[in-house]
Order: structure tokens, then sequence, then C-alpha cells
């Protein structure tokens, strides 16, 4: 089970719990989800120490990944108990395709004629997934693959009547208007006008939205994109239902 931890609001003269551990279903996917009492005035070091508690209830009970509330100060005490948070590397590379564009219109850039550099060290299904997306919106993709971009070129030739340029020398790379990385590249000085390092969970993700019936039952406070690649993994949000936010998305 996917664990939670959210922060409680003290309220005066009520007797509350420090750190109370219950199950808690959210679009019937169940967490068990840690409430962490915080008032305005708690010290830092006595909510170290709640969290502290609420970390080790939770791998007690076979918990090992955690959706955690929003700019969480306190990751050091969960990693102490053997705790991590939930990986958003799917989910952004999920969304890729629909980033690219979002950015690329921000910026003024026209996303059917922009060109678009993917790098990667190993041919995934994501990958695939991501590129052919990408070949059926822009006129120019380049991929930057050590093997088996070939077959993908023939593929999307076939399927779709669309084609890659393979193995593009780094100033082509450089100077493409967006530039999606699946990993790490120090060789490239990564100045286009969009960059994503689908590689990086600290890079801030754009602004994501569900439909109203949905988004209404989301718990306030909780780890945005942390909560949406929980429900994504666990199959209970479907492909088109996460969407970018266009006013909000991070610049």
């Amino acid at each position: 089970m996917v664990g939670m931890l959210l922060w409680k609001s003290s309220q005066a003269g009520k007797k509350q719990k420090y750190a109370a551990v219950r199950e808690r279903s959210i679009l019937h996917m169940r967490f068990l989800c840690a409430e962490v009492l915080r008032g305005p005035r708690t010290p830092e070091a006595i909510l170290r120490r709640r969290v502290l508690a609420a970390g080790k209830r939770l791998r007690k009970q076979g918990v090992v990944q955690v959706v955690l509330p929003e700019d969480f100060p306190c990751r050091e005490q969960l990693e102490k108990c053997g705790l991590r948070p939930v990986p958003t590397l799917a989910l952004r590379r999920r969304l890729a395709a629909d980033w690219v564009r979002l950015d690329l219109g921000r910026r003024g850039l026209s996303p059917a004629g922009a060109k678009v550099a993917v790098c990667a060290a190993q041919m995934t299904g994501e990958l695939v997934r991501t590129v052919t997306e990408l070949a059926l919106r822009h006129r120019y993709v380049l991929l930057d693959l050590p093997y088996g971009g070939e077959d993908l070129c023939r593929q999307l030739r076939k399927e779709y009547g669309v084609s890659l340029l393979l193995s593009p020398a780094k100033e082509q790379v450089e100077s493409a208007e967006a530039l999606v990385l699946f990993d790490a590249r120090p060789d490239l000085a990564c100045r286009n006008p969009v960059v994503l390092p689908l590689y990086d969970e600290s890079a801030p993700l754009p602004a994501l939205a569900l439909p109203p019936v949905l988004e209404e039952a989301l718990p306030e406070g909780a780890d945005r994109g942390q909560l949406l690649a929980a429900l994504q993994e666990a199959g209970v949000l479907k492909r088109g239902q996460i969407s970018l936010e266009t006013e909000k998305a991070a610049p």
C-alpha cells in the first residue's frame, strides 16, 4: 500500500493525536495516511520528531513509498525510516509531448514547425510513446539514441508516414527549439528555449488538472505530482484524464 503524509491543524481546546494513522480511500485507491499535527508555532525540532514517529508507523505497516505534503521540509526523517517519495518520472514522461507543445506556445514558438530533439541512453516503451507523439505533432524530430533508432524510424514511417532525423550532430541538438532529455547529458549546453529534463525529480512540473468530478476527491495539501503519479501508476487515472493548465504552467 502507498502511504500519505498530511499536515493536520491543531484545534484550541481539543485533545488530538500528534501523528494519527488511518486508511483513506482516494478515487477508490487505498492509502495509509498519517496526519501529523502542526500548528503555526510548532517548533521545528518537535515537528521533526512527530514526522519521524509517523514515518516509523507507516514503515512498520509495510509502506515504502509515500505521498508527501507540498514543500515538505522533513525528508531526512522519512529516509531514516526507509520511506521515499512516490516517484514522478513516469508521470513526467507520459506528459512530455503535451508539455513540449505547451512550453513552445508560451514562448511564442510555432509548435508545428519547431525542431524537437530527444536524447536517451536506451530504448524504452516510454521513449517510443513520447517520440511517436512528438513525430505526429512536429515537423522535425531529432532522435539521439545509441541503438534501436532505425527500427523505430521504420515503424513510424510505415504506420504514420512520418520520419525522424537519427543520430543528429551535437550542434543540431543544441539548436533545436525544444530538448527532451530522458537521461542527463552533461556534454550539452542545454540552452534551448525549451528543455525538459525528464530524469530529474526535482525539476518543477507544470500545473496539472483533472476533470472537476475527480478534482473534488483529492485531499488538500498533498504534493500534486506525487499524488497523481501514484493514482496513474495504480491505473486509477486513465490516459487523457490528466491535462496541463495553460495559464498556470511552470516557466
